[in-house]
């Protein structure tokens, strides 16, 4: 299982928000390409960025951050948040992004990411946020009636990389992930499913884990804490 350290940028600033209220950020950092290296540094396979104003303003507002930690780190970086067209898509891969993350648009245009998963095998994950097992898009900041396994189950043919499910009402929360609604989710579709929100604790990963079912996991707020020391998180998860 792999571990996703999370760099969630506003305003330029690696930020967590609590349950993605943006008027609830707490800053960690103002150097998002140093808190890459020193992820890195530590051992991880992969980033995961987020440009949160992005996600809101449905276009991508924090380049400069998201460029700066491309062109410090060597491992490779997905990312998620105002991510709504194909020009977007071709422009963040040709600047050297792993993977980009498609949610708003998933659920307001499916045939978008069809057709991106096909022009970009393996560079395509869908990012489903849910609130009580529904979707929510443009920032979480608006709810739909879409359940999140009739969501998965609609890209099972599409070529997607990786669904991104983040239960809401457990992110930045420090309660732990929702493993059995992850859980359900994995076995409900083939497609590599990586959870998202409460992560907080080594204890969180090896239940995540154990399930045998779910690819990888998120973390953000725990590691800036120091909740989760992300070298002996790697360690135990290798081993």
């Amino acid at each position: 299982m792999i571990l996703y350290p999370a760099i969630d940028l506003k305003d330029g600033a690696c930020v967590r928000l609590l349950r993605g209220d943006m008027d609830k950020a707490t800053v960690f950092g103002t150097d998002p390409a140093a808190q890459a290296r020193a992820f890195v540094a530590a051992g991880c396979d992969w980033l995961h960025l987020v440009d949160l104003n992005g996600a809101f303003a449905g276009q991508p507002v924090n380049a400069a951050a998201v460029e700066a930690i491309l062109a410090a780190v060597p491992v490779p970086c997905q990312l998620g948040g105002g991510i709504r067209d194909m020009a977007t898509i071709e422009g963040w891969l040709a600047k050297g992004l792993a993977r980009v993350i498609l949610g708003t648009v998933a659920v307001e245009d499916p045939a978008l990411v069809r057709q991106a998963a096909r022009a970009f095998p393996g560079r395509v994950a869908v990012g489903i946020d849910a609130r009580k097992g529904r979707v929510a898009t443009k920032g979480w900041a608006t709810e739909t009636d879409i359940q999140a396994t009739d969501l998965a189950r609609a890209f099972e043919d599409a070529g997607v990389a990786a669904l991104i499910y983040t239960d809401i009402d457990r992110d930045g929360a420090m309660q732990g992930p929702n493993i059995a609604a992850t859980e359900a989710l994995a076995r409900a579709v083939s497609i590599p499913v990586i959870a998202s929100g409460g992560v907080s604790s080594l204890a969180d990963l090896l239940a995540l884990k154990a399930t045998g079912a779910i690819a990888g996991a998120i973390s953000g707020r725990a590691l800036y804490d120091g909740a989760l020391d992300l070298g002996a998180a790697l360690a135990v998860l290798r081993s």
